[in-house]
């Protein structure tokens, strides 16, 4: 912080006497101007012999052009200040300080010129110290690690929302009040990549990150960010688009390595990492883990249970069949492909007509050989007969209709004639 009007007093043995002498001084500046306000930009320490008279007006004028304090040179002109002056500055609250003639204004102006030199260079080594802490978050811990050093950094709450407003990652999240409307000014603020405002009782800076698909970053501190502390949020920003950017490169990646996998599943080749056994799922949304790609504008899912239209239960060889399945559910509005058979429209006498040639062990052998996809040890242990009993009973069946039960049509067919005929 840069040396208060009092701490400067304090070094030079400088007697206050009237006013605030708390602010911070930016500037000194000497001169015996009746009015020197035009040459001013505020914020500075002005010092005057009163060679020249400082009349009615004079501390007022000061204060309004931004002047933090007046110091008062006696021993040359003056041997005390004022009185009117010291009344004013009382009344006004312009910090009034003497300075006798023993300390000599460039003294002063070496204090203050000194004091600013190492505030601004304590705030460019911290600035420096941040924004390598920040790097090495980065690298090793990517968004979330910059998000929580953020927050050490500028000791307040940081919060990551992403192009909808949706916190993603946050820093002491629980101090974080509602951005909503702010984000939302951001966004439609044709140009403006930042934006900084008061709420719930602390000060609210928001940066745009690259492309504002890409989210906003938001800090809460508990005043105003200084200089060093806006480098550090915008090395803070820029570390986070950097990484936003990678991720999102990551994840085309993925997704295209999901689908490739995908596609070898729809031919029939084998997948590692997959159940024994799952459905196929369309869905609207993605897991947080487990198996899913993109396909044909589907967002499919291998798993044994997931939101959305699902086949009956496939294994690593059975995918295209499973996707089929989950495609027929979707079309007719239906969650499972087993409860398909119940709302379609079967014409009367289809049943019958399909199943005539077949007696009743060979139906019920079909029946339970259809409802486990044709996997041949779970069917013959349900019906209890040894696996080359049941492949016998099929390959009767195959005879008695004259088509292969290869065919996926047949089977659907059987399946629906089977259902009608239990019902």
């Amino acid at each position: 912080m840069p040396i208060s009007l009092r701490e400067l007093a304090a070094k030079l043995a400088l007697p206050v006497l009237a006013g605030d002498v708390s602010k911070p001084v930016g500037w000194v500046h000497g001169t015996e101007l009746a009015d020197p306000t035009p040459f001013l930009e505020g914020g500075e320490l002005l010092l005057t012999t009163g060679l020249t008279e400082v009349g009615n007006g004079y501390v007022e004028r000061l204060v309004r052009a931004g002047v933090v304090g007046l110091g008062f040179g006696t021993g040359l002109g003056h041997d005390t200040v004022p009185a009117a002056l010291v009344a004013a500055a009382g009344r006004t609250g312009l910090g009034l300080v003497e300075v006798p003639r023993e300390v000599p204004f460039i003294a002063i102006s070496k204090a203050v010129s000194k004091a600013l030199a190492a505030d601004e260079y304590a705030a460019l080594t911290r600035t420096s110290e941040a924004q390598r802490a920040l790097t090495r978050a980065a690298v090793r811990t990517g968004v979330t690690g910059v998000v929580r050093r953020l927050g050490q950094w500028v000791d307040g709450w940081v919060v990551l929302l992403d192009a909808a407003g949706h916190a993603v990652h946050a820093h002491h999240s629980r101090l974080v009040p509602d951005l909503t409307a702010e984000v939302a000014r951001l966004k439609t603020a044709g140009g403006l990549a930042s934006a900084a405002f008061s709420t719930a009782g602390c000060h609210v800076f928001l940066q745009a990150l690259g492309s504002r698909a890409r989210g906003v970053l938001a800090v809460g501190t508990g005043g105003p960010l200084d200089a060093a502390d806006l480098s550090i949020v915008n090395t803070a920003a820029s570390l986070l688009t950097l990484a936003l950017a990678r991720n999102d490169a990551v994840d085309a990646a993925r997704r295209e390595l999901r689908s490739g996998q995908f596609r070898l599943l729809l031919a029939g080749l084998p997948v590692d990492g997959l159940p024994e056994r799952f459905r196929v799922h369309l869905a609207d949304l993605p897991p947080d883990d487990g198996f899913w790609a993109e396909h044909d504008g589907d967002i499919v899912v291998l798993a044994r249970e997931y939101e959305g239209f699902a086949s009956s239960e496939v294994d690593i060889r059975e995918v295209a069949r499973g996707y089929r399945e989950a495609r027929q559910a979707r079309k007719a509005g239906i969650r499972r492909f087993e409860d398909l058979a119940g709302h379609l429209e079967v014409p009367d006498g289809f049943a019958e007509a399909l199943l005539r040639p077949l007696d009743t062990e060979t139906r019920e052998t079909l029946r339970a050989w259809l409802a486990h996809h044709g996997a041949w040890d779970p069917a013959a242990t349900e019906l209890g007969v040894h696996r080359h009993t049941l492949r016998n009973r099929v390959r009767r069946a195959e005879q008695a209709l004259g088509r292969s039960l290869d065919s996926p049509g047949l089977r659907a067919e059987l399946w629906l004639a089977l259902h009608r005929e239990g019902q």
